[in-house]
């Protein structure tokens, strides 16, 4: 149950992530990098959520109960 409360958390960082780089698309017209900043860090943190579940279902932690 807590890897799944994990999962959730870390999705609604990814989501957060992307709504702030929309924000930042949208309201900074002064050429500044936090959209890009903002869009690689949901980036990397979809890639390490990717790569943890891939371990962790590796594992055993993740997947179907047997």
């Amino acid at each position: 149950m807590l890897i799944k409360i994990a999962i959730v958390i870390i999705l609604l960082i990814i989501v957060g992530s992307l709504f702030s780089g929309l924000y930042f698309l949208a309201k900074d017209k002064s050429g500044s990098e936090r959209t890009v900043k903002a869009l690689t860090v949901r980036i990397a943190i979809s890639i390490t959520l990717f790569t943890l579940l891939l371990v962790g279902y590796y594992f055993g932690i993740v997947g179907h109960p047997h």
